[in-house]
């Protein structure tokens, strides 16, 4: 089954490409590239669940981008990065909120029964699937260890 999300992106690209903004386009090349490079490389159909997936971590890269370029004082850089990610971001769902993510977080830690730092994967393992491209795995990691430490 074709992703939905995978033709609305190609969709945007042609759009773009029409009303010439090099700089979408570039990016929407990038992230089509990405796509094909899975389908090819794993000889799959990519579905929405895993294009959310290939957009985060793309998403991901450009943030840790971001920071390495800020710490190199490489504002051009950076911005370029910035700008790729506002573009990366229009595909992914809302993000949730702090209080959802806590919800989240206090649910996972309850059906998994974690108690300790040790069981942390287990309640990762329930998160990640609920949370793909609304929230930085990071930011999960660090409440459950906060939660659990």
């Amino acid at each position: 089954m074709a992703s939905a999300l995978k033709t609305r992106i190609n969709d945007e690209l042609k759009t773009a490409m029409r009303a010439k903004q090099k700089a979408r386009v570039a990016v929407l090349r990038l992230v089509n590239s990405e796509f094909k490079r899975i389908e090819v490389d794993e000889r799959i159909e990519l579905d929405d669940a895993r294009v959310l997936a290939v957009l985060d971590k793309m998403l991901k890269q450009r943030r840790d981008s971001i920071k390495q370029y800020e710490d190199a004082n490489r504002e051009d850089l950076a911005e370029q990065e910035r700008s790729e990610s506002v573009v990366i971001q229009e595909f992914l769902p809302q993000p949730l909120s702090d209080a959802e993510l806590d919800q989240i977080v206090e649910q996972a830690i309850a059906d998994s029964g974690a108690s300790s730092m040790r069981e942390m994967g287990q309640a990762m393992a329930l998160i990640k699937p609920q949370v793909q491209g609304r929230a930085d795995m990071g930011d999960i990691s660090k409440r459950i260890k906060a939660r659990l430490g």
